[in-house]
């Protein structure tokens, strides 16, 4: 299939990708070159945005050469809303495709995913994102089922997603004033149109969340706990409250584990006794158990379920002090940073 880039003197574009990134490196030159090797919609041609979030790399300099549209931001808070809205506002095809610098694009998800639009009603489209190195470290292999989604009609998308550009109007885009859980919050927007958000079983991204260390994955853990409290926080008198049970659950979910992990160990010192010990072990192993078989589905080996269900429950410690980390911002007036984990 013949190719065509749009340039700014081109005709409309049938496309627009945006590709956010701070910092990417060589990933980014993997996501460029996956989305110039893509199999193009039929009737006209692709257009390439790349927003570059203030890095301190050569990634402005490799997008350019790779015949991107460079956008350069620097926001005093970086954010990915800052870097998407710049992207789509720039554009100038009627569907516009997202895509975070650190992911690979699969070359036919978006001529599978194309007839999607021929429903009005259907805003959103978006796939599978999978980790790509999964045998890096036991975080990738265990986050990646993280991404793993039911098909269908679904309330909230990833950072990859295609959507109508006019729906992006109607919302007037992404909420800059948030760190995390950005797409959510649109596509609470988006849905209140009466716009429905669409799943389809294809791969649609690669993705390297390249974490190798406990601290990495705490952060990033962290950062969901803020996303949760910021956004419920948020919603919280309208008539469909966004994460608010996510939020409420976790609260319930975080202390309970922090009361295992850390308070029975502390009784078995207080009363000269293992059996608290004991019992926290075997709490926390049941846990993961059960949710192991739960997650049978999403088709990944025994050994890979079973670490995922020690994610599922000991990771809602850190990500119950993400939710404590925005109520202390909140009371004392603070305005949070950028939580990243890379």
């Amino acid at each position: 299939m013949s190719k065509s880039f749009a340039r700014l003197t081109d005709d409309k574009p049938i496309l627009s990708t945006v590709v956010i990134g701070r910092n990417e490196g060589e990933r980014l030159v993997r996501c460029l070159q996956s989305v110039i090797a893509m199999e193009q919609p039929p009737g006209g041609s692709v257009e390439i945005i790349y927003v570059d979030s203030a890095s301190t790399d050569d990634s402005v300099a490799r997008a350019r050469q790779l015949g991107a549209n460079v956008i350069q931001v620097n926001p005093k808070r970086p954010c990915a809303s800052v870097g998407r809205n710049a992207g789509w506002r720039a554009s100038r095809a009627d569907n516009v495709l997202f895509l975070d610098g650190d992911t690979i694009l699969a070359p036919d998800f978006v001529v599978t995913a194309w007839p999607q639009f021929d429903d009005p009603s259907i805003a959103v489209v978006f796939g599978n994102r999978r980790e790509i190195k999964i045998r890096d470290s036991i975080y990738n292999r265990v986050l990646d089922l993280d991404w793993i989604a039911p098909p269908g009609g679904i309330q909230f998308c990833g950072g990859d997603a295609l959507i109508r550009r006019a729906v992006l109007d109607r919302v007037n885009g992404y909420d800059e004033s948030l760190i995390a859980g950005e797409d959510a919050e649109l596509c609470y927007r988006i849905r209140a149109l009466g716009c429905k958000i669409v799943h389809i079983s294809r791969h649609m991204t690669g993705h390297d969340l390249a974490i190798h260390r406990f601290s990495q994955y705490w952060r990033r853990s962290l950062r969901t706990g803020y996303a949760y409290a910021e956004i419920s926080q948020k919603f919280r008198h309208s008539s469909t409250p966004v994460w608010s049970r996510e939020a409420h659950r976790n609260l319930f979910h975080g202390a309970l584990m922090v009361a295992i992990v850390v308070g029975f160990p502390i009784l078995s010192l207080v009363i000269h006794s293992v059996i608290p010990i004991v019992a926290a072990i075997a709490i926390t192993a049941a846990l993961a158990i059960r949710t192991a078989i739960r997650s049978r589905w999403k088709c990944a080996g025994l050994g890979t379920r079973l670490a995922y269900g020690l994610h599922s429950h000991l990771g809602q410690i850190p990500i119950w002090f993400g939710q404590l980390k925005y109520q202390l911002n909140r009371w004392n007036g603070r305005t949070a940073k950028l939580i990243e984990y890379k």
